[in-house]
This record gives C-alpha cells, structure tokens and sequence, in this order.
C-alpha cells in the first residue's frame, strides 16, 4: 500500500496487480479524482493517506475519503448518520449499510456539476467535527478481535463492507472469530469469509 498521497493520484493505491500501469482505476478517473481532491483541500480539510487512500480531516477527525473502482470513483463520508443530506445525492455503499453516506460518480464532469453541493457536505461534515458532534450508538459497541482489526485496517474494501453490516450479522463474526484459541485460525477465518463480508452476508449465512 502507498503511503505517499501523491503516490495516490500518480499510481494508484498499491493493493492489486493493477497499481502503477494504465489500467489502474485512478488512471481511468484521474481528473475526477483531482477534481474532488481540489474541492477536499479549499474546503479546509486537511489530506493523508489512510488505508491506501487520500483522507480529509479536520483536526483529529476523518471527516472523508476518495476511492476508486473500475465502474465508479467516490467520495465517502465518515459519519453518515449526521448528514442531513438536503439534495438526496447520497448512496448507501451495500444493501446492508444502514445510512447513506456516499457520492458516487460515474463520468468526471459529474463533479464540475456537483461542486457547489459538494462543498456545502464537506462544509456540514466539518462543521460537525470541529463542533464535537458524533452520531448516537446505535447499538451496543462490540470488542472486535485484534486480527479481525488489523485485517480491516489492511483492507479499506473489507473495512467499508464489515461496518456497514447490520449489528447483528457484525456479532456473527465475532462470535465465530472468539470461539477460535489461536491467533492463525482467525486470520483463516477470515480470509475465508472475505467474500461472505463483502456480500453483506453474516458469517453463518449461505
């Protein structure tokens, strides 16, 4: 994975066969992608790279982060939950994410057309963080294994499609995941069940 942002919009993010080489996804929405990361940095937002990606932040707060897929490039909100979303732009990243918290775009000038709306979500977003403001709990914070968590920070696909599983099929996995003693066999678990977390799928379901 990179760990230079730059590296980020040049190559690529690092985690397939793909980075470096024109058939990368960043190559194919580079302007979209320099587009957004425009609109990230005059809106005050500070840039890293977090989990291979370029993400915004004010202060010590994600407030979002860029991605790119080869039928798509986005823009994804860290709490979805507080934003009031007024022009009902935002998409729901799975069929089992509970709030719609991305801006999916499809063709670069989308964002040239979109700007003034993006700036007012980034604005939002901000405003929330530099207010201190987090979204309720919503259930009840689970203990996720230490493998399970450093999987997740590895893998920004997997991170996305695990929290926005549903409460009870995320305890699925950690149900499984704590029955095992050793540190290998969850790893293996995992591993194994990657495609089942991106399906949206709990860890016991076909």
């Amino acid at each position: 994975m990179i760990t230079e942002i730059d590296d980020y919009f040049a190559r690529g993010c690092g985690r397939c066969a793909r980075f470096d080489t024109p058939e990368c996804a960043t190559r194919l929405w580079a302007e979209g992608l320099t587009e957004l990361r425009k609109l990230c940095l005059d809106a005050g937002l500070s840039e890293t790279v977090k989990w291979g990606h370029p993400c915004y932040m004010a202060g010590d707060r994600n407030i979002a982060i860029i991605g790119a897929l080869r039928g798509d490039f986005r823009l994804s909100f860290f709490n979805p939950a507080l934003m009031k979303d007024p022009e009902d732009v935002l998409e729901r990243g799975g069929p089992n994410t509970r709030h719609a918290g991305m801006l999916r775009f499809t063709d670069a000038g989308q964002v040239a057309e979109m700007a003034p709306i993006i700036r007012a979500y980034l604005d939002e977003a901000r405003g929330y963080a530099e207010a201190g403001i987090k979204p309720k709990k919503e259930a009840e914070d689970l203990e996720l294994p230490d493998e399970l968590v450093e999987m997740l920070d590895a893998d920004p696909e997997l991170a996305e499609a695990f929290h926005g599983l549903t409460p009870g099929r995320q305890k699925s996995y950690v149900v499984l995941l704590s029955s095992a003693k050793k540190p290998e066999t969850r790893v293996a678990r995992i591993t194994k069940l990657r495609g089942h977390i991106l399906s949206g799928k709990g860890a016991m379901e076909r």
